[in-house]
């Protein structure tokens, strides 16, 4: 049987090779690889006779669970099109995302049963609706999971798998309305998963057969998530590792308690976690400290951040609880994948530098490849990317733009080209502060403010200004206990920032709004400060 890069076609190769490891833990529940396959089959199975076909738009609304897994396998398995649907989102914003989706099946938790009901009747290209747990079903139809899966075989043809099969990404709420990314899934494998080399140190495979050999001579390592599975960033990470012949842990609780999640790592045995940024770290690090000893993580090696900024002085502090492990800082988005992990510059602005690679670029405004040094533009990928936005062809002629007759997908990050030739990432362009002439980047000035023992979190916005078009304003949640100097704050930003950088105002806040995984809600950060009397002026 010829294999292709399509995830199942590559799961199957990984099942095939190390059928009784452990694939995946939650809470109790323990799936062995050839367990996990053979529940995605039977699933498979049922959809394909349920009416769900090659191509068909499937969403998953579920919180982390073995469900997801089996749903999002059945789905690449026949050719369906899995699709992540936040679990937070109201009646509104999910009729907004299944209309724009197509959605042909939907299935979801049964906490979220009252919010897709109100909306189902709705959506007439909505298909099939398919509940977990073991709540009671409203009248119109939906189906239980585990009664669906029972009908499914325990064998499943499909020769048409194909490299370009899709996988949609759905991603936006905090900066605009959801969007759904559409990757074919060897542009997934080699853009976002590293190509089945990651754990392996080596290059990219080049035939899905090559997997066995690699997973069935490595250790069985264990990997852990943090954040929920609906995040790219966590199902990507989870992807890396099953594909790597590893054990994936989820949370198997719904919210975020870092005491929790420090048992789990140790009863586990956990070798690698990913996490989101200073919202995810901080109370992780606040635990260790607060109870040293109380856990043994030995184990535990390697502590991997992505999708949000994590600032040095959280990383110092993690490793002085936990000296023994290696920290990685990577790049990526649901637009370019995975781009690299790196260090942040010696000198300048500016919060990672990016080795020269052939599929990375910065690109001025009429879209020109820039090489000189000191030149500042947006960082572009090319290559194994995604190929647009599902059915929204203006915003995909933005992202998606054809340079000398190739595809380049613009991350949105504004970066400048150093003396080496390498890339220096700035922040992000589309919150970039113009105050008076001069940019500022909000993140290098949160990673500042939060050197302030009393900054619980931060997230700073340009609010309009008369004089200088923008000021910077800090919206700022307070760490429980401690009392807000304004004077403190402003001596600590000044010892680390110009001038000009220096917030105008700060807003304090109970809570600074992020999404499930930590990312920063900007959008809610500027229509607060606009609303709130400040603190400094």
């Amino acid at each position: 049987m010829t294999r292709t890069f399509n995830l199942a076609d590559l799961f199957e190769v990984v099942a095939a090779a190390v059928p009784d490891r452990t694939a995946f833990i939650c809470g109790d529940l323990r799936l062995s690889f050839r367990e996990l396959d053979q529940r995605a089959t039977r699933l498979a199975s049922a959809l394909r006779a349920r009416g769900i076909a090659r191509g068909d738009n499937v969403g998953i609304e579920l919180f982390n669970s073995a469900e997801y897994l089996e749903t999002f396998l059945a789905c690449c398995k026949l050719g369906a099109v899995p699709a992540n649907v936040n679990y937070r989102y109201v009646a509104e914003e999910l009729h907004y995302l299944l209309k724009t989706l197509e959605l042909k099946a939907l299935f979801y938790d049964e906490s979220v049963a009252g919010e897709v009901g109100k909306i189902a009747g709705q959506l007439p290209a909505l298909h099939l609706r398919v509940q977990t747990g073991g709540g009671a079903l409203d009248a119109s139809g939906a189906e239980h999971y585990e009664a669906l899966l029972a009908c499914g075989d325990t064998a499943l043809q499909d020769p048409g798998r194909s490299d370009n099969d899709l996988y949609l990404l759905c991603t936006g709420g905090t900066t605009g309305m959801p969007k759904g990314v559409v990757w074919p899934h060897k542009s997934l494998f080699m853009g976002a998963l590293g190509g089945g080399g990651i754990y392996f140190k080596r290059p990219p495979v080049q035939q899905p057969e090559e997997l066995a050999a690699l997973v069935a001579s490595a250790p069985p390592l264990i990997f852990f998530a943090i954040a929920p599975m609906m995040h790219g960033a966590a199902m990507w990470g989870s992807l890396i590792s099953l594909l790597a012949g590893h054990a994936v842990v989820v949370n198997d609780q719904h919210h975020f308690d870092a005491e929790h999640i420090l048992d789990l790592i140790e009863r586990d045995g956990v070798n690698i976690i990913s996490m989101v940024g200073d919202a995810m770290a901080l109370p992780l690090v606040k635990a260790l400290e607060a109870h040293p000893g109380r856990w043994r993580l030995d184990r535990l090696m390697l502590v991997g951040n992505g999708g949000a900024l994590l600032s040095a002085q959280l990383q110092a502090r993690l490793k002085a609880a936990l000296p023994h492990i290696a920290l990685s800082n990577g790049m990526g988005s649901s637009e370019t994948g995975l781009m690299g992990s790196g260090e942040k510059p010696a000198k300048g602005d500016g919060f990672m530098v990016l080795q020269a690679r052939p599929d990375l670029a910065v690109l001025d405004d009429d879209r020109q490849i820039l090489t000189q040094p000191g030149a500042l533009g947006i960082l572009a990928r090319s290559g194994f990317t995604p190929i647009a936005y599902y059915g929204d062809a203006k915003k995909s002629a933005e992202v998606f733009v054809t340079v000398q007759g190739q595809l380049w997908v613009l991350s949105g990050d504004q970066a400048r080209i150093d003396e080496q030739g390498n890339i220096v990432v700035l922040g992000r362009g589309s919150q970039c502060i113009n105050t008076g002439g001069e940019k500022v980047f909000p993140e290098e000035v949160e990673e500042a403010v939060r050197r302030y023992s009393a900054v619980a979190d931060v997230l700073v916005v340009g609010l309009p200004d008369a004089r200088w078009g923008q000021k910077v304003t800090a919206v700022v949640e307070v760490a429980a206990g401690q009392d807000f100097d304004a004077q403190e704050f402003d001596r600590i930003c000044r010892e680390r920032l110009s001038g000009y950088k220096v917030p105008k105002a700060v807003f304090l806040t109970e809570r600074v709004q992020r999404s499930p995984a930590g990312k920063a809600d900007y959008r809610w950060a500027a229509s607060f400060a606009a609303s709130q009397p400040a603190l400094v002026a």
